[in-house]
């Protein structure tokens, strides 16, 4: 069974993000860069699909610039097989229906029984990929997953998410795609012998051209904006009584909230 996880490199939670002279960018230097957590959700339970199964690969793919090959080699010393890597100047503005398109091609050229993703990257937190990829190719498609089950013949998928007051249990025929929420699994730290590994292990450039995807993207990014900085806080003085009416009147008129 061959399993298909798609991961996407994104600052570290802990990076200081600052605007760059470009009004469209961030400003890269000194920034560390990670897989998006819930790509490791993802790549986790691929791994133990096939672990559990007791064959099968396991293949990781990204978009991005070349510095995108640091999140395949995580994953490859977590585990993955081997790695696609889809790094195309041309898609360098891409939106999601592009990126969509991009990874539905690879799939297509892949042949997987299951598409794993996060639910949503931590960068821009669209979360739109996963559902727009399904879109593309047809498949059946499941959001935010917390367990899973796969069938004895690889024909089917069972999922479970998480809804107010129990687990939404689905059903879907493979090939198919899902993504991962957090709680679905811990993930594994790379070892030693699979950091050095990783080194050996494949690792595919394919261009837009290769793919046959166009690269005009539909939406544009016109400008970053930092968050403008947030106005201190009031201390009302006064006995009580006097500090509730002023607390109301301020709510009410300066503040709007009621």
């Amino acid at each position: 069974m061959k399993i298909l996880v798609a991961v996407k490199q994104v600052p570290d939670t802990a990076t200081q993000v600052k605007i760059s002279a470009d009004p469209k960018a961030i400003e890269t230097a000194g920034v560390t860069w990670i897989v998006s957590p819930y790509d490791e959700f993802a790549l986790e339970e691929a791994l133990r699909i096939k672990e559990k199964r007791g064959q099968g690969e396991v293949v990781a793919v990204t978009m991005g610039p070349d510095r995108a090959k640091e999140a395949l080699r995580s994953c490859l010393a977590m585990g993955a097989d081997r790695a696609v890597h889809v790094n195309d100047p041309a898609l360098a503005g891409a939106d999601t229906l592009v990126t969509a398109r991009a990874l539905a091609a690879v799939i297509k050229q892949e042949g997987p029984a299951l598409v794993l993703f996060g639910r949503q990257a931590i960068d821009d937190d669209m979360g739109a990929v996963a559902a727009q990829v399904a879109e593309v190719l047809g498949w059946p498609c499941a959001s935010w997953i917390m367990e899973e089950a796969v069938d004895a013949d690889a024909k089917s998928i069972r999922v479970g998410r998480q809804v107010e007051g129990g687990l939404e249990v689905f059903d879907l025929p493979l090939p198919a795609i899902v993504s991962a929420q957090k709680g679905l699994n811990e993930p594994r730290y790379p070892t030693l012998k699979g950091i050095m590994g990783a080194k050996k292990k494949e690792i595919k450039d394919v261009k837009a051209a290769d793919l046959g995807v166009a690269t005009e993207p539909q939406l544009t990014l016109t400008k970053l904006e930092a968050l403008p900085p947030r106005a201190p806080g009031r201390i009302i003085q006064g006995d009580v009584p006097t500090a509730v009416k002023e607390l109301v009147r301020a709510l009410r008129e300066d503040a709007k909230a009621i």
